[in-house]
């Protein structure tokens, strides 16, 4: 992901989001290398173990009144999302289902974000 001074995302590299001029990092800073976007608001995204994505994991972005859902797969794509986690993401009425690596994923929020589109990121900040 290229230098976004619009963000939120600001930047993103290995295990390191900054994210409204606040740093999230696999070294335990802010809502660490998990994360789950809203607006600008950022937290943990604690529910994601593994690197299969099943429908609980997702729930935190169900809750909310969105249209998109992004999903950063990881740095190289590690995360597989299920057919059964596709299915519920569907069902619950989100309109598009966006997967991509952890960079594009960033960067195709931010965009989306600035587009005014009601989108949730779930990014997984490592592998």
């Amino acid at each position: 992901m290229k230098k976004d001074l619009e963000g939120p995302i600001e930047a993103f590299e290995w295990g390191r989001f900054q994210i409204n001029g606040q740093i999230h990092s696999e070294d335990g800073e802010g809502a660490g290398k998990d994360i789950f976007v809203w607006g600008r608001e950022v937290s943990p995204w604690t529910a994601r173990k593994g690197h299969r994505l099943k429908p609980h994991m997702v729930a935190c972005a169900l809750a909310k009144d969105i249209d998109i859902l992004v999903i950063g797969s990881g740095v190289r794509g590690a995360i597989e999302v299920t057919k059964k986690t596709r299915k519920v993401i569907h069902e619950a009425g989100i309109e598009r289902l966006i997967i991509q690596r952890t960079p594009e994923a960033c960067a195709t929020y931010n965009r989306l974000f600035h587009e005014g589109e009601q989108v949730v990121l779930l990014a997984h900040g490592t592998c």
